[in-house]
């Protein structure tokens, strides 16, 4: 017997707390996967922070999606009784946090299964250990560690590609926001995002964006500079430093269009964020400057990803802001990003590439030298 089935059998309603971070949530998509084929019959509810929503539009896996209540502890008491009504059977918590374990434990969940570290596992029913962590992090692929859960609970493994989908309505705002901007949908298109949410010692200068551009133009790419509505300014500053026009469409598209753009894209170049990972599932070739932080946690589905590296002593060090010269990444010579991005761009696929088949390992590419 699974340990997802007690006396009564599988459960019926099963409520999964989704991951934070736009690209953990896509990461989690093999475990999602896994849980529809192993539990068909239950009544799947996903519950994620406001704005991710629309990244799982049109996926075939939940059949309700709950937004988390923002505010204080009324807004939280006022969400645990109005999800308790649902009497879930089952809980499943994805974020390693306190808080996060904390909320569904308040739901009320007949089991609530998450993995535990130090005193967290004592809010579980069943605590997951984790692999030891290395510096106090726990590098673990994103894709084994929630599909580490879901096979705790007897639902096997569906392989660990990743998987979006993309919705008839979510292509038309695509079509409709670079047809505004001047370009036209049918014609090559390189997207570039310069920006990541996770803080700015993860970005690499404007200035090389805007070169790498240049050089995509002059290959024949229709240029688009993505972000979100907070990176408007740096996306501004990519584009005045171009010689070629681009669209900035810098909080002008949701992430239903941003997958739709980024399906339609023969290439994505960007920093080690989110972009990344919806480009990924979407099967577009991605170029992707990694300073801060370890591949380790991200390793997986990096068959069509073209990973740049300038290694120095200090990283990874996950700091958000870089506390001295910002060498991981200042350090990328524009030259270097160019060719990756070029030879990229001369060897694309036609766009037609179902998702998630996207199979999974890649050389990473570091220098030579200094």
């Amino acid at each position: 017997m699974s340990p997802a089935a007690g006396a009564a059998g599988a459960p019926e309603r099963v409520l999964v707390r989704g991951p934070n971070w736009l690209g953990d949530l896509v990461m989690a998509t093999p475990a999602f996967r896994a849980l529809r084929a192993g539990l068909p019959r239950a009544h799947l509810t996903l519950q994620l922070r406001e704005g991710l929503e629309p990244l799982l539009a049109g996926a075939p896996w939940f059949d309700a999606v709950e937004t988390l209540e923002g505010g204080g502890l009324r807004a939280r008491w006022r969400e645990a009784r109005r999800l308790r009504r649902r009497r879930f059977d089952l809980a499943l918590c994805l974020p390693d946090s306190w808080s996060a374990a904390l909320r569904l434990r308040a739901v009320g969940a007949r089991r609530l299964v998450g993995h535990g570290r130090h005193a967290r596992g004592l809010m579980l029913d069943l605590a997951l250990p984790l692999p030891r962590a290395v510096g106090g992090r726990v590098l673990l692929p994103r894709e084994r560690h929630a599909l580490g859960l879901v096979e705790a609970l007897g639902c096997p493994a569906r392989g660990t590609a990743l998987e979006l989908h993309v919705t008839e309505a979510e292509e038309a705002r695509a079509a409709r926001a670079l047809a505004e901007a001047g370009l036209d949908p049918g014609l090559p298109l390189a997207t570039l995002a310069p920006g990541a949410s996770y803080g700015p010692a993860k970005l690499w200068p404007a200035a090389g964006f805007a070169r790498v551009a240049d050089a995509l133009a002059a290959a024949g790419a229709r240029i688009a500079l993505v972000g979100a509505a907070r990176e408007a300014p740096l996306v501004a500053r990519v584009a005045r430093a171009m010689r070629a026009p681009a669209a900035d469409l810098a909080g002008r598209l949701d992430l239903g269009a941003l997958k739709a753009l980024l399906r339609r894209s023969s290439l994505l170049v960007c920093n080690d964020a989110g972009a990344r990972h919806v480009a990924v599932a979407l099967g577009t070739p991605c170029v992707m400057l990694l300073g801060p932080t370890s591949l380790a946690k991200t390793s997986l589905n990096l068959e069509r990803v073209r990973v740049l590296v300038h290694d120095v002593g200090c990283r990874p060090c996950y700091h958000r802001v870089c506390p001295v010269d910002h060498r991981c990444m200042r350090g990328l010579a524009p030259e270097r990003v160019i060719e990756s991005a070029l030879a990229a761009w001369r060897g694309r696929a036609p766009r037609s590439a179902p998702s998630g088949t996207v199979p999974a390992t890649a050389p990473i590419d570091y220098p030579a030298g200094p």
